[in-house]
């Protein structure tokens, strides 16, 4: 696959996002955020370079340009006063496919497989080093300024 700029990968990636949002798959998430607790869960979302692009993107549209510290282990992108993500239409994947208990647990890989392998494709193609935890991940694409 050639090398594809940042700017470029936006676009694919949320076409992955639009693909899965179209799959019947049923789930019983009520948005109590505990999957953004991950020290509750035991669990951190792991991105992909595309996925980190797609989230720092919109977190810079929230007007903030760096993520906060986030002591209690919480995701630096849930509002504290809300109890809402400040990014809910660029959130990850593993967001997206509710890798938590709480939110009738993760999907099954057989269901999301093909999915999983093109974010892969993507990382590769801008020269990624396989997905990082959330965190680590959007700041790191924040440091980029794409």
């Amino acid at each position: 696959m050639p090398r594809r700029t940042d700017l470029a990968v936006i676009p694919a990636v949320t076409a992955i996002y639009a693909d899965l949002a179209a799959r019947p798959i049923e789930r019983g998430c009520i948005a109590r955020t505990e999957c953004c607790r991950f020290k509750l869960t035991g669990k951190t979302p792991y991105l992909t370079k595309g996925e980190a692009l797609v989230a720092a993107k919109a977190w810079r549209a929230t007007g903030r340009t760096r993520l906060p510290e986030s002591p209690d282990g919480a995701c630096p992108l849930l509002d504290r006063t809300t109890g809402r993500c400040r990014i809910y239409e660029g959130r990850p994947f593993g967001c997206r496919t509710h890798f938590c208990s709480a939110a009738g647990g993760p999907y099954a890989r057989r269901e999301v497989v093909d999915l999983i392998h093109r974010l892969e494709d993507l990382d590769r193609a801008l020269g990624g080093d396989g997905a990082l935890p959330l965190p680590a991940a959007v700041a790191g694409a924040l440091a980029e300024r794409t």
